[in-house]
């Protein structure tokens, strides 16, 4: 059965008709005063019950010494009471049949391990009455449509949200505060506000999820600090992706669980933000990396249509901004495409003057063309199938008057290609802005902005149709036990599909040079202990050997080499290996995140990995696209095709790899911290494992 706004198990939280409000105070600017003066002064058309027991009446509301006292039921209460009275107050109100409950109260979680004991107690009595809790050391919601004002804002003191289709989830108080309030003075139309606060029980995600099915809401804005259930946020992400709804999150801080680094190479280049990154793309929200950029793109998403491709057009009255804006497209991967020749012949007879491109730079003698701008754009929208068209207006939208005829020959353009993204670009009047934005355009004043909004648009259609499935974590019942070095760690990999090469355990010197002598020199010899993981650090591995006594030299002086720079490792010998050739070195690994479960690494070997971190992470386990689309994200992985006349490697080789080394991370998710692969050679023909760690769960 389809869930409905209705039915979902917040929607007492966002739409009760009944609210009481324990901790009221007859003070309207006190803590428990403001949420009953923005209740009554907002308009809200639900019932309204002050609970306090010193007062018979409370801001024009009856009051009741109890919630208990209160005729009738009750849908949500709000909590605004000292930490200690908190338990018993949520208590009274499982009691009286209450499901949502908002704890404003701060003296929890927050403060330390005494307020989490406390904040544990209030989630026990919670589930055992059947109450969905908001909170505590939360702000409340806010609901712009039914005027459901539910907090202790200051923001409300002196800005009223518009009604429209955003709606906003953050679990800290302040910042959703300053992002709302951003909104409004930017007379972005809003639908529903929520801070979590300490996420003790309802959390952004599940708030997302409301959001996703919820007919008042176009467009979800989210921040979060951490995530405690990975699972729940991908489904939400993923509901609202399929819904077309797009979300635009923010990520700030550390994770509430934590990623210590990991022993493996790939948990240390993990870090929280690549995984959150590696997440949201597959479900198909956008990262913002600041409020401003967050409420740009919502924006954007608000009023335009759904785009269906990358490619955009430049019209402008000035060269340079028309640069400026194609070096911000270039860099954010619009596409600006020739224009064809039925439109330059066209452009030629209206604007003989201008140079033909795109950007097209109309110079400022358009303005001796009647109508020159809009036709200039009517002959684009006619000519191409560019989802985004682009119009620098320099300050003409700065004259009202002047800007009149213009504006209604925007409006007739847009209602003839409404499936187009029209956006303009430049300073304006106050009122001409807000008559166009209420016409449904876009209107920015910086360029590069601009640019940034439309890739984000552009970028969540394109990842709702690549959205990545929450596969479940399996478990097996093989135990991986004694993989310990390299050897054991190869074996293991080749039997899951990991190609490598032979090689041999040598304990003496004559079984490493029979075993060179067998394998075929050349060879190279690698120190083989459990206890030394970065053998190259230590002198460990010899490459190149191509003769008996320099195999026999080498086992001795790798051996000397591990002793010295770790008297107590084990040394459990030599490996000696045959020599792989020439190929492109690259980086295969596993990240057990603790929040969402494996993840899939790749990057290329290198400089790429140690300097500039360029890898990329992906969900095991993955397909063959998305084991490509894993690739392509590494920025050198072009190298892959062929540099500067080389011969393209073995991409295929590549991408079985990866598959076969998610499939055994999901395999063994339960038990597994990590896998490094490092080197992984590619070669023009095939691809070999050269070295391997993996890392058991403790």
């Amino acid at each position: 059965m389809t869930m409905t706004a209705s039915s979902h198990p917040l929607h007492g939280l966002f739409e009760p008709q009944t609210v009481a409000i324990l901790g009221a105070s007859s003070d309207p600017n006190k803590l428990g005063g403001r949420p009953i003066r923005f209740l009554r002064d907002g308009g809200f058309q639900g019932k309204v019950y002050p609970v306090n027991s010193r007062n018979a009446e409370i801001q024009g509301y009856p009051a009741f010494a109890s919630i208990k006292d209160i005729p009738g039921s009750v849908d949500q209460a709000i909590i605004i009471l000292p930490a200690a009275a908190c338990q018993a107050a949520l208590e009274e109100c499982g009691e009286k049949g209450v499901k949502v409950v908002q704890v404003f109260s701060s003296g929890f979680a927050e403060i330390g391990s005494e307020g989490v004991l406390a904040q544990k107690l209030l989630v026990a009595t919670a589930k055992r009455y059947g109450i969905k809790l908001l909170g505590p050391n939360c702000l409340g919601v806010v609901g712009v449509v039914n005027r459901f004002f539910a907090t202790f804002s200051t923001a409300l003191e002196a800005l009223t949200p518009s009604p429209g289709s955003i709606s906003i989830a953050t679990q800290s108080g302040a910042f959703g505060s300053c992002a709302y309030s951003i909104a409004i003075q930017r007379n972005m139309g809003l639908s529903r506000i929520v801070a979590t606060g300490n996420e003790a029980h309802i959390d952004v995600a599940e708030c997302i999820d409301y959001f996703a099915q919820d007919p008042g809401t176009k467009v979800i804005c989210a921040a979060i600090e951490g995530c405690q259930d990975g699972n729940l946020l991908r489904a939400a992400l993923l509901k609202a992706a399929q819904n077309n709804k797009p979300v635009i999150i923010m990520k700030v801080g550390t994770s509430s669980v934590g990623i210590a680094a990991a022993a493996t190479h790939t948990g240390s280049l993990a870090g929280n933000d690549a995984i959150y990154d590696a997440i949201f793309a597959e479900c198909g929200a956008w990262r913002a990396q600041t409020i401003e950029e967050m409420l740009d793109v919502a924006y954007f998403c608000s009023k335009l249509p759904v785009p269906q491709n990358d490619q955009a057009g430049i019209v402008t009255v000035s060269g340079g901004i028309g640069i400026l804006m194609a070096d911000a497209a270039e860099t954010h991967s619009i596409t600006l495409p020739e224009l064809p020749p039925a439109a330059v012949q066209k452009m030629v007879e209206l604007l003989p003057f201008a140079p033909i491109g795109n950007p097209l730079d109309t110079t400022a003698q358009v303005t001796a063309v009647k109508d020159g701008t809009t036709r200039t754009m009517e002959i684009i929208l006619a000519e191409t199938k560019w989802s985004t068209l682009f119009l620098y207006m320099a300050q003409s939208a700065c004259a009202p008057k002047r800007f009149e005829p213009m504006r209604l020959a925007l409006i007739a353009l847009k209602h003839k290609y409404p499936e187009r993204s029209l956006i303009l670009v430049g300073p304006s009047d106050d009122a001409v802005r807000l008559s166009l934005e209420n016409d449904g355009f876009i209107v920015m004043t910086d360029p590069n902005r601009a640019v940034l909004a439309a890739h984000a648009c552009i970028t969540i259609a394109q990842r709702r149709k690549h959205l990545v499935p929450i596969h479940p974590r399996q478990t097996t019942a093989y135990k991986l036990q004694h993989i310990q070095t390299e050897a054991q760690a190869k074996q293991l990999l080749a039997q899951h599909g990991i190609p490598s090469l032979q090689e041999r355990t040598c304990t003496t010197r004559q079984e490493a040079v029979a075993a060179a002598n067998a394998l075929g020199m050349p060879v190279v010899v690698k120190i083989l202990s459990p206890d030394i993981q970065h053998k190259t650090e230590i002198g460990g591995v010899i490459l190149n050997l191509a003769t008996e006594q320099a195999v026999a030299d080498a086992f001795d002086l790798v051996t000397q080499r591990a002793q010295t720079a770790q008297p107590h490792a084990r040394i459990e010998g030599v490996l000696i290996a045959q020599m792989a050739g020439a190929g492109l070195e690259t980086i295969l690994g596993v990240h057990q995140d603790p929040v969402f479960g494996p993840m899939m690494m790749f990057g290329l070997g290198g400089i790429s990995v140690e300097l500039f971190k360029d890898v990329a992470f992906a969900s095991a386990p993955l397909s063959q696209d998305s084991a490509q689309a894993l690739i392509k994200r590494v920025r050198a992985s072009k190298l892959l095709a062929g540099w500067r006349g080389q011969a393209p490697y073995d991409q295929q080789a590549l991408v079985d790899a990866l598959i076969a080394l998610s499939n055994f991370a999901l395999t063994y998710c339960d038990q597994l911290e990590g896998v490094d692969i490092n080197p992984f050679l590619v070669q023009h023909s095939g691809a070999v494992c050269l070295d391997a760690l993996i890392t058991i769960r403790a």
